[in-house]
């Protein structure tokens, strides 16, 4: 039986040698949603394409796979697809599918991730309860509060590691932060359980923070209620803060 001759990345999308990045994506997009096994249960070579196009994008997305295939084909991916995802593609997912984001979030990983032009993530808000007598309630009041939030350990700056020490590459993924695993007709990904999907462990924690890089501290804040003016609503009112 002859050996099946595995077609040309770019041929597969549809692009030139010298396609962008933008351009990649945009024809994977094109492919994806044209291909995706929801859209086409009823055809059997859907499944197949569609796994075709994601091997292709996964690669020429990589610019270090990208290289390697330019120079040497598909040996120099040492099979494309089935080597494995790069977790720094994983963020494109749901740029590129949009509709099918939950789809890819859960399939490469679990977790959403939120796209980041400044390289900065919003962190959650704060909330704080905070109990009113009804005659503060109905004259207004401002109360000093101390509000708990984690912050960076400034101890270890952060990494976890207790002084003059460093992370150790994680052996169960050796530092890929990811383990592979076969579900369904794809063979995916999922972030490493020993290290948590950071690619290391650290072997000498932080005394301060316990290994975990932050500490909870209270920040202090003045929080206004406002008196109701006479024949208001008696709904309960809210009051948030955030700093």
């Amino acid at each position: 039986m002859a050996a099946t001759v595995k077609r040309d990345y770019y041929e597969i999308l549809g692009v030139a040698r010298s396609a962008t990045q933008e351009e990649l994506k945009k024809a994977y997009r094109k492919l994806a949603l044209q291909y995706h096994p929801d859209r086409n249960s009823n055809d059997p070579d859907a499944e197949e394409k569609f796994k075709e196009a994601t091997e292709a994008y996964e690669v020429l997305s990589d610019p270090k796979k990208r290289e390697a295939y330019d120079r040497f084909g598909h040996q120099g991916v040492q099979g494309g697809f089935s080597g494995g995802f790069n977790p720094e593609t994983f963020a494109e997912f749901s740029d590129i599918f949009g509709d099918f984001s939950d789809f890819f979030e859960g399939l490469f990983g679990g977790q959403r991730r939120q796209r980041r032009p400044g390289g900065a993530m919003r962190g959650e808000d704060l909330r704080y309860d905070l109990e009113l007598t009804l005659e503060e309630v109905a004259q207004g009041v401002e109360k000093k509060i101390d509000v708990p939030r984690h912050e960076t350990c400034e101890t270890c700056t952060g990494t976890g590691c207790a002084p003059g020490s460093s992370p150790t590459t994680c052996g169960a993924c050796n530092g890929f932060g990811q383990v592979r695993f076969s579900q369904g007709f794809f063979s995916v990904s999922r972030p490493c359980p020993r290290c948590g999907g950071r690619g290391s462990t650290i072997d000498s924690p932080c005394n301060a923070c316990s290994g975990a890089g932050r500490v909870l501290r209270h920040v202090r804040s003045a929080c206004s209620a406002r008196g109701r003016a006479a024949g208001a609503s008696a709904a309960p009112d809210r009051h948030s803060l955030r700093t």
